[in-house]
């Protein structure tokens, strides 16, 4: 399977009582497909798919393969705290119809061989091909070459969601003819110049057309356009980060009309004065006038 492009890794929508809202996913896949984007990435960190109940988890999954339009890719994270979940959840997710599932490794502190038992599991659950989510913070255990290239001789392991800067590595895990995602999106042309497939991330739910624009241009070898569209990109992440990601992410999700609700308990809501804060912020950049900025 040839999987490829820009994924924005979805927000998971939901109400007051952390009920999925199915009408804001649609809005907000809607809009990332109007702009481009190859397709998605759905129950990820940025989905907080660790913080739901796995039948909603599966809700979420069916709602984005239903809301996707033909020829696109619909990657489901399926990692979860108990393998026998994340096999019910890789099960689930080939009958709904994605394209490819991913996990983040088992989160405390296993052995190499125990990961590695986990992603096989995972990949004989399905005819899916599976993704390694590879984020340093969740496992140090996978955190060198070696270790996830012997991830990747596991049967239907494809390659990796790789969310490191050391793209280095990205280029040699290419060599092996793996898959790779760029997974820090403030990196994206880089990546996709050492050999990325595409990119998934979060601030592609904000401005999918500027990842998009990113990724075209690099397909056509403009590699200083590509840094041009990046270095915008990096100016909304800067001045994001001045304030917790993913609830100032769902805030400017509500200010452009889609409201997403707040993040799962206990992260907290921006304050007042964090949403004044970055309000002021996008008024004094290059997006004051985007559809996401706080309505004057």
């Amino acid at each position: 399977m040839n999987l490829s492009g820009i994924l924005p890794a979805i927000v998971t929508p939901i109400d007051e009582a952390e009920e999925f809202t199915f009408r804001s996913l649609e809005l907000l896949l809607e809009r990332l497909y109007e702009a481009g984007s190859h397709g998605v990435y759905v129950s990820g960190n940025t989905g907080e798919g660790l913080a739901q109940p796995i039948a909603d988890r599966e809700k979420v999954i069916e709602a984005t393969v239903r809301n996707t339009p033909k020829g696109r890719t619909v990657v489901a994270h399926v990692g979860a705290h108990r393998t026998k979940d994340a096999i019910r959840l890789a099960k689930f997710s080939a009958k709904a119809g994605v394209q490819a599932v991913s996990s983040l490794p088992p989160i405390g502190a296993y052995s190499l061989q125990e990961v590695k038992d986990f992603y096989a599991a995972l990949a004989a659950a399905s005819d899916c091909p599976v993704l390694v989510y590879y984020f340093p913070q969740f496992s140090q255990v996978i955190a060198t070459l070696e270790a996830q290239r012997e991830l990747l001789t596991v049967p239907n392991v494809i390659g990796l969601k790789f969310t490191d800067f050391d793209l280095y590595s990205l280029s040699q895990l290419k060599l092996t003819g793996a898959t790779v995602f760029n997974g820090h999106d403030e990196i994206l042309a880089a990546g996709l110049l050492m050999g990325a497939d595409g990119g998934i991330g979060s601030f592609y739910n904000l401005v999918p057309e500027l990842l998009v624009e990113v990724w075209d241009k690099a397909r056509a070898g403009d590699w200083a356009g590509a840094r041009a569209t990046q270095d915008r990109i990096n100016e909304l992440i800067e001045l994001t980060l001045r304030y917790p990601m993913l609830p100032a992410i769902k805030t400017m999700l509500a200010w452009s009309g889609i409201d997403c609700g707040p993040c799962f308990a206990p992260r907290c809501r921006l304050t007042a004065d964090q949403e004044d804060g970055l309000a002021g912020a996008l008024a004094a950049s290059s997006f004051r006038d985007a559809v996401f900025a706080a309505p004057r």
